[in-house]
């Protein structure tokens, strides 16, 4: 058996309920485009030849190619690169001339372990520790999600966890255990995070509250000949990096999807009934049906993100 760890936003920004079915070669989400993979690699050739032609710098280089990516991605209906590689990947894989079973498997959200290997653990930060990290050091005062929508996790369909489970439970953990820094350790004055529920009211914001007053800020140091050069500098790459991180999570955040996970539910089902044929079988326990998200999130989840991205 060949086991392919895709991603289940190989769906995009896909809406109601999401069927697990492979993607077909050439298949796309925009309707009157067909995908041919030789092309794009042809395509990628071409461009890394004329940029290496032309005596690009790396930096323009990276850009370019970074830029070509993310054109191709929405021109077949995909948000970004990555989702956009991981469903080439998928047809590939699909196929592949081989006598043997293929499975795919296509995570949503990751977050930390539930039980195994030991409850909490993690490697790395991934998406939505970076809102636990940001929150607990009070760098992050404002977020793009609607709190109403459910998380795109592949339990949306038979045990939803909405975004206002985790923000509740993590303003109460940090409340019950207050986060200190410094060098005496003082303890953080948390502040309510503000949410925005659309891309235009965050732009709105954004512009209301930094993009004027940077602007401002400028034209005064073209008339005070570069005096503030340093300072603008710094708070436009700031600027710039937020809106870069609100369009990378908007496709996640506002995803009206919902997964159907029927096919692992059929896979649980079967290895149970093995199981039971099977004394001293090893029981995976992977129901998301009996997974109690408040009390994941704070006994669980948020202790591990403060562990491990720590250790």
């Amino acid at each position: 058996m060949l086991l392919h760890v895709s991603t289940a936003y190989v769906a995009g920004e896909q809406e109601g309920i999401i069927p697990e079915k492979p993607i077909l070669m050439g298949e796309t989400l925009k309707v009157g485009t067909h995908l041919d993979i030789e092309s794009e690699l042809i395509l990628v050739k071409e461009t890394m030849r004329e940029l290496k032609a032309s005596c690009s710098t790396e930096k323009d280089g990276r850009k370019t190619m970074k830029e070509l990516g993310l054109k191709r991605a929405r021109h077949f209906g995909w948000p970004n690169t990555y989702v956009f590689t991981k469903a080439m990947g998928e047809m590939i894989m699909g196929n592949l001339p081989i006598d043997f079973p293929v499975v795919i498997i296509r995570p949503s959200i990751i977050t930390s372990t539930l039980k195994e290997p030991l409850p909490g653990w993690m490697e790395g930060i991934k998406t939505i520790d970076s809102v636990v990290i940001g929150y607990a050091k009070q760098t992050l005062p404002f977020f793009l999600v609607n709190l109403d929508l459910i998380m795109d996790v592949t339990s949306s369909l038979r045990n939803p966890a909405p975004y206002s489970i985790l923000w509740k439970s993590l303003f109460q953990y940090f409340n019950d255990n207050p986060p200190c820094t410094g060098r005496n350790g003082e303890r953080v004055r948390l502040k309510k995070m503000r949410f925005f529920s659309t891309v235009m009211w965050f732009k709105l914001y954004m512009t209301v509250k930094y993009m004027l007053p940077l602007e401002m800020l400028r034209l005064v140091n073209i008339a005070l000949c570069g005096v503030f050069s340093r300072r603008y500098n710094e708070l436009n790459r700031k600027f710039r990096f937020m809106m870069q991180l609100s369009e990378l999570y908007a496709p996640y955040t506002l995803f009206k999807g919902c997964f159907d996970d029927i096919n692992l539910d059929k896979l649980r089902m079967g290895m149970n009934k093995d199981n039971q044929n099977n004394n001293g079988a090893y029981y995976f326990d992977f129901d998301p049906k009996y997974i109690d998200w408040g009390d994941y999130f704070y006994n669980v989840h948020i202790p591990g993100v403060l562990k491990y991205t720590r250790d």
